[in-house]
């Protein structure tokens, strides 16, 4: 699974082996920002039932202020923070779980 669009593009995220987790395919993701670009821009972004982090990532990537990521899991939410934390250059937002 990689980041499609924003300064991260091409970037690679970890995901969990299980199969409860079942993350936004890369297609879905880029058609969906490419339907709401403008508007993610500068943007406080809410993902929630965020599992790896993708949206919230993709979002921040594409201009997003800031992102709230929101999931259950507590060993999915620290693979969704080691995404953060390896992939975001600047604090992007909070994780709540």
């Amino acid at each position: 699974m990689r980041i499609t669009g924003g300064e991260l593009r091409g970037r690679r995220l970890r995901t969990p082996p299980s199969l409860f987790v079942r993350p936004t395919q890369d297609m879905v993701r880029e058609a969906v920002f490419s339907m709401l670009a403008k508007n993610v821009v500068k943007s406080n972004f809410l993902d929630l039932f965020a599992g790896t982090g993708s949206v919230g990532i993709e979002a921040w990537s594409r201009g997003a202020k800031s992102v709230n990521w929101v999931e259950k899991d507590a060993k999915t939410a620290r693979i969704l923070k080691d995404n953060i934390d390896n992939l975001c250059t600047a604090n992007p937002g909070r994780v709540y779980v």
